[in-house]
């Protein structure tokens, strides 16, 4: 069969010729379009289009028909004139993106409350565009915030909740679709601090300590640094402090005494420069003494993988506590630390700008001091992101020709590939094969034409090269399949200049009916009798053409896709099967669909399998499924006639969901009532909800008594019991059904329970240590209630009575009791209890300590049954030092052990306090006395003590009340009834001094008669043995 265009004129060769040479000189596309090149199908060198694709140098493009011609140069394709409706400018092409979105960060407190999504491509026709959220397209008529202008979106009143995500431009025309690239929208904000105030930290001097600053709520990163008493006094980063830009937290290696005072963690976000202040963190110093040096450990450093983008500056943090300030170097494990590293911070910072994939390895920190050193390494590994090395260029071909593509590209990790044609994922089916980044088709059709991208992508970021394919009909025939009961265009559209005049006809037959403006022709309602040859003829006064088309009509195909609907549970497995009815002489290709948008295997291939069982059948194969899969999934049936979508749904049922939001209402010493929101059930009914509880002294989140219990799936509120007074707790609610349970809901606002009469002894009560004729008592901190305190009672072993000591000081865990009657390492029984404004709680158990060793003794332990002890002072010689034998043998005498130095303390002053005067109002005593001044050989005085005493002859009984000041005068208040005997003495780091002479006082209905009797001092020391200790001035009560 010859050409279907027929050849109404000839034309001379030498005014082809011509023609051709002008043509040429405007149109280069025209001759390429004329000669039908094939030597070269794929040459980029010729295009009308000032914008190249993509990552693409260009590419050919190619008319929709052949030339007119029945001469291979056609008047009626070269020609050029005013007349010529089809111009370099109105070449017909695919789209092509100019501008495509960029990442961006808008600030939510920016004046201008519009974000703007910006995308252009040209293309002929011009190009429409739509636009996705988070793969969700935008619909502007559901909501109105959301407007185009042009191919830019245009976001009003623009929300981090609702709006916050990746975003991918689609533009469109009848050749084709391309998607632009992801496009980040992140939103700037800095919240500010929560109002809590913020508990003191306290600690000896010389120990270290981390300063917490729980940032608020920010996007995206932000600058820390740290404020001193008040702003602008800010830290000064050394060798001792340090900042970490990673935690926020300020580090103090080793705690000086100018370190006191209040710091507030400053917060500045690098986008919007807003800042905002923490409330203040008081620092103060324990009076219990000075931390000892103690070996570095590492407090800050940087991850065990370390993960950086060639060519950024990499942060490197290492910091340590320790006593003394421990030193901080680098090294690079089995290399070279690169040389254009710095230093930053007092080496707690390694920076390494313009990162590079040789710089990768294994970096190691050391924190060293003279006690010792420890050591912590991690892995730094720099990635790149896809780069090309061969992209795809347009591409123009005949009908059944192969075309084989290749784009390829490097990465760190290496990239992979994916094809889309029309924006619509390609998966290797019938004609079509993948391989990587090859993309091969053998047989092209016309239903191949369109535009595709290969795109490659590793997990730190995409790239996309795109090409259009157009198929040139060849000059024997054009063929058309329609489906019955549908309608079908025929389109004709010539290149020719002046403007052709088109005709149809069928047979010998004209026809005139439903032939559309652009000089289509339009069959409605096709049937068998509307198949054979169509001609279009297309003349001019130089010359004509024609174009036969050959209409068949095909059955309708029909889709089944089953089940239908079907339910399963979280873990399990089901197959969807698609099975298309169509007429055999078509070729079928099939697509998977979830929720309307394309599967993508080679993302998803771990839960999803697309198996091909017969040509006329697809399974879809859902592996372990989550409740993420739960939806509509859709299989589309493509041949060239017909295109056929059904859907079937899955129900997933699976645990239950987070509940909603919880709430505190109400809360006691013991008990807080919760109520929550019922989240999803997951098609499956919630049973049964789990309380849990988290404070600072848990391990995590536990689960705590509830009232009712259980507590069943048709609540919404429940008790908590059982909870400790006087502590913070936060809450969370996790339910349950019969598949398992879900994820636990978000934790509500911290809130303390009521105090209560503490219910628990203080644990850990030990000692030991301290001067001569001391007791040292000691135990973990243990707060509940306000006015919360500690009583710390004690007796010598063997004796009835306890003294007892109120400590007022919550944070108190030490006690210190002086009384140089006792001898040193006297056994005490001590208990230690707790109080608070509610009540008295329990005690402790009793546990044995010992009074200190006494300053003044050198113990030696050696192995043997013999030994001498020499001991002189530094100015004396050791020869003229005395000595001590200890156990004595017949054996003779070995070599002297090493020196050692102990350092002895000054006595207490001598001198007692003198000249006491008191004057009495009731039961109110002023009391006064003049100081006691120390000799050059004793202690000098630090405070004086007052020690007041009550006797009942007739019961055996006394009482004992202390009183400490540092000035010669205190104020007494004594219960009334009682007759009362006071001494003074002076204090010093050498002891307690010699005491003074008695003042008897009697209050009122006291009386110094029958059943009382003055007091000696030998009396005072024999029956005050097991004495009541009372604390400050209070008193007990007569009996």
């Amino acid at each position: 069969m010859g050409s279907p265009w027929k050849p109404f004129l000839l034309l001379s060769v030498i005014s082809g010729l011509s023609d051709f040479a002008r043509a040429v000189a405007a149109r280069p596309i025209s001759y390429a379009a004329v000669l039908r090149m094939k030597a070269d199908r794929s040459s980029s060198v010729l295009s009308p289009r000032s914008i190249p694709r993509q990552h693409s140098s260009g590419g050919l493009a190619t008319p929709d028909w052949p030339a007119f011609s029945s001469h291979p140069l056609s008047a009626l394709s070269l020609l050029s004139s005013q007349e010529d409706y089809r111009s370099e400018e109105s070449e017909e092409f695919g789209p092509v993106f100019i501008q495509e979105p960029d990442d961006a960060i808008f600030p939510l407190d920016s004046d201008e409350k519009k974000v703007v999504m910006h995308c252009e491509a040209r293309g002929n026709p011009p190009p429409t565009y739509s636009w996705y959220i988070n793969g969700t397209e935008v619909d502007s008529d559901a909501d109105y915030r959301y407007s185009f202008i042009d191919g830019n979106l245009i976001i009003a009143n623009a929300s981090e909740i609702t709006d916050f995500g990746k975003y991918q431009c689609k533009a469109v025309n009848s050749f084709g679709t391309v998607l632009s690239r992801d496009a980040l929208l992140q939103f700037a904000y800095l919240r500010a601090f929560s109002p809590k105030t913020r508990g003191g930290v306290s600690v000896r001097e010389g120990q270290g300590v981390v300063l917490i600053c729980t940032p608020p709520p920010h996007s995206p990163e932000i600058i820390y640094s740290w404020v001193f008493n008040e702003f602008p006094s800010f830290v000064a980063e050394d060798s001792r402090r340090f900042i970490s830009q990673d935690t926020g937290n300020l580090y103090i290696s080793k705690v000086q005494p100018s370190d006191v005072g209040s710091y507030i963690c400053l917060v500045k976000n690098t986008v919007t420069n807003a800042k905002v202040l923490s409330p203040p963190t008081p620092l103060t110093l324990k009076t219990d003494g000075v931390m000892g040096e103690y070996e570095p450990k590492i407090e800050v450093h940087f991850p065990t993988s370390v993960l950086a983008a060639k060519g950024v500056i990499v942060r490197l943090e290492c910091f340590a506590l320790g006593n003394p300030v421990p030193t901080i170097t680098w090294r690079k494990i089995n290399g070279n630390i690169p040389k254009k590293a710095r230093l930053r911070k007092s080496q707690a910072v390694l920076e390494i700008p313009n990162i590079q994939l040789e710089d990768s390895g294994t970096y190691e920190c050391k924190a060293e001091n003279p006690r010792g050193g420890t050591a912590f390494k991690g892995h730094l590994q720099v990635y790149t992101l896809p780069q090309w090395v061969r992209m795809i260029n347009d591409t123009q071909m005949d009908s059944g020709e192969k075309l084989q593509w290749e784009c390829k590209a490097t990465g760190r990790p290496r990239p992979t590939y994916r094809w889309l044609r029309n924006g619509l994922p390609l998966t290797p089916q019938g004609r079509l094969e993948i391989v990587n980044g090859e993309l091969t088709v053998h047989k092209v059709q016309q239903t191949d034409s369109g535009m595709y991208q290969c795109v490659a992508e590793n997990k730190y970021g995409a790239i996309y090269s795109n090409a259009e394919l157009k198929i040139l009909g060849r000059h024997e025939l054009l063929r058309v399949i329609a489906t019955l009961g549908k309608d079908v265009s025929l389109e004709c559209k010539p290149r020719a200049s002046p403007k052709p005049r088109i005709t149809w006809k069928r047979g010998d037959r004209r026809i005139q009916i439903m032939l559309l403006r652009n000089n289509t022709l339009k069959i409605v309602n096709s049937s068998r009798a509307d198949e054979g040859n169509y001609v279009c003829r297309a003349e001019n006064q130089l010359g004509s053409a024609e174009m036969t088309a050959i209409l068949w009509v095909k059955e309708a195909m029909r889709v089944v896709l089953s089940p239908s609907r079907v339910e399963v549970t979280v873990g399990e497995s089901v197959v969807l099967s698609c099975k298309a009815t169509h007429d055999t002489s078509l070729d079928v290709a099939f697509q998977w669909f979830f929720n309307q948008r394309p599967i993508n295997f080679q993302h998803d291939g771990g839960h999803f399998e697309y198996i091909q069982t017969q040509s006329s059948t697809v399974d879809l194969m859902i592996r372990s499924i989550l409740l993420k899969h739960a939806g509509k999934y859709g299989c589309r049936a493509q041949t060239s006639a017909d295109t056929v979508f059904a859907e079937a749904e899955l129900l997933v049922r699976g645990p239950p969901g987070p509940p909603g939001v919880v709430i505190v209402e109400e809360i006691t010493d013991t008990t807080a009532t919760l109520s929550w929101t019922r989240g999803l059930d997951n098609h499956s009914p919630i049973s049964t909800y789990n309380l849990q509880a988290r404070s600072p002294f848990s391990l995590g989140w536990q689960t705590v008594k509830t009232d009712p219990d259980p507590v069943t799936g048709d609540l919404e509120s429940a008790m908590a019991v059982e909870l400790n007074p006087w502590v913070e707790y936060e809450f969370r609610v996790v339910a349950s059904n019969a598949i398992g349970t879900g994820d636990p809901s978000a934790p509500s606002r911290g809130v303390r329970t009521k105090e209560a009469v503490p219910s628990v002894a203080p644990a850990n009560v030990s000692g030991g240590n301290g001067r001569r004729h001391e007791l040292v008592i000691s135990w973990e901190e243990f707060q509940n209630g306000e006015g919360f305190g500690y009583i710390v009672a004690f007796r010598a072993n063997g004796t009835r009575g306890w003294k007892e000591k109120m400590v007022t000081s919550a944070d108190s865990t030490m006690y210190k009791y002086r009384d140089e009657t006792f001898p040193p390492l006297t056994p005490f029984e001590v208990k230690v209890g707790v109080y608070n404004n509610k009540g008295d709680g329990p005690f402790s158990k009793v546990v044995i300590i010992h009074s200190a060793e006494g300053g003044e003794l050198i113990f030696v332990d050696f192995k043997g049954t013999e030994g001498i002890v020499s001991y002189w002072k530094d100015m004396e010689q050791e020869e003229s030092g005395k000595k001590q034998r200890t156990v004595k043998n017949e054996t003779s005498m070995g070599p002297a052990s090493a020196a050692v130095t102990a350092k002895t303390r000054k006595a207490p002053p001598a001198q007692s306090p003198t000249n006491l005067m008191w004057i009495q109002e009731g039961n109110n005593v002023s009391l006064s006395w003049d100081p006691v001044k120390a000799k050059d050989n004793e202690s000098d005085v630090i405070g004086y003590m007052v020690m007041t005493l009550w006797k009942n002859i007739k019961q055996s009984t006394c009482h004992n009340q202390v009183t400490r000041t540092i000035n010669p005068s205190t104020m007494l208040s004594l219960p009334e009834g009682g007759t009362y005997i006071i001494e003074v003495r002076a204090l010093s780091e050498g002891g307690e001094g010699a005491v003074s002479s008695q003042v008897r006082v009697v209050t009122s209905s006291g009386k110094l008669g029958a059943g009382f009797s003055p007091l000696t001092t030998s009396e005072i020391q024999s029956l005050c043995t097991g004495c009541v200790l009372f604390v400050a001035i209070l008193s007990p009560a007569l009996n």
